[in-house]
């Protein structure tokens, strides 16, 4: 009689990087921050579908190299809940309606990720159970080592706190190596590069900086949850085809954010 398998053996058997993929990979596990705004693509509201395809396309090459990958989404193509405030519509309700919309963003990359074979879990910090899984940390780790892309939605599931928050939250509950915070520009710069073309690209920034120049990365409390766990941020421009590979490759690619090395 043959023995069953180990737990080891499963595993190996449910996670196997591409072959023909490069053998150096600094990052095992990351959490990919994907805006709202980046599904639209050049439209002023909702879903662009070439858009979506295209992000799923990227994400799909870099699962192909064995990386483990989480994703958190925004909502912002949609509704955000501070903006419906300032329109009259109660701050609470208007960020539940911003949390919703997540959902919606999150089926959709789902959908375009299971096209091209990626098998793909959406949770939410509401629980809707009829189109995604309640957040439950030991599933979604158990779900990254079997192979699987994991998209957080519905933020942290609370009012007034935004999906980078969120996105600080879920990396450090899944032990991401790092956070990947996608943008339409090549890093962080000084100011606004869009509003003023002199501002100046930083590669690297510690947390203190950050928070003390008002860099605008992240709300200071993700950047204070990345500081207090010791959590890196790349943030790159997700318009370049490539840049989420090259940075799982290593590549310097955009700005990273992490401690003074100095402080040890």
């Amino acid at each position: 009689m043959s023995e069953a398998p180990t737990t080891a053996a499963k595993r190996s058997r449910a996670r196997k990087p591409d072959p023909a993929a490069p053998e150096v990979r600094p990052f095992r596990r990351i959490l990919l921050k994907l805006s709202g705004e980046a599904l639209m693509g050049s439209q002023s509201f909702g879903i662009d579908e070439p858009v979506v395809a295209t992000i799923a396309s990227e994400i799909a090459e870099v699962h192909h190299l064995g990386v483990e990958i989480a994703i958190v989404i925004g909502g912002g193509n949609i509704i955000r809940g501070l903006a419906a405030s300032h329109r009259g519509i109660d701050r609470v309700t208007g960020d539940n309606m911003g949390m919703l919309a997540t959902v919606i963003n999150a089926l959709a990359l789902q959908d375009a990720l299971e096209k091209r074979g990626v098998a793909t879990r959406v949770q939410t910090a509401i629980e809707i159970r009829a189109v995604a899984e309640p957040v439950i940390r030991r599933r979604a780790i158990r779900h990254l080592e079997k192979g699987r892309v994991v998209i957080f939605a519905a933020g942290t599931g609370n009012p007034y706190f935004t999906t980078d928050s969120a996105a600080a939250l879920r990396a450090n509950e899944i032990h991401a190596d790092v956070l990947l915070k996608a943008t339409r520009v090549d890093g962080i710069y000084t100011a606004d590069p869009r509003l003023e073309p002199s501002a100046e690209l930083l590669p690297e920034v510690t947390y203190h900086q950050v928070l003390e120049r008002d860099l605008r990365v992240m709300d200071a409390a993700a950047i204070s949850l990345c500081r207090d766990n010791g959590l890196p941020i790349v943030v790159f421009n997700l318009e370049r085809a490539g840049n989420i590979r090259r940075v799982v490759s290593g590549e310097r690619v955009g700005s990273i954010v992490r401690k003074d090395p100095a402080a040890g």
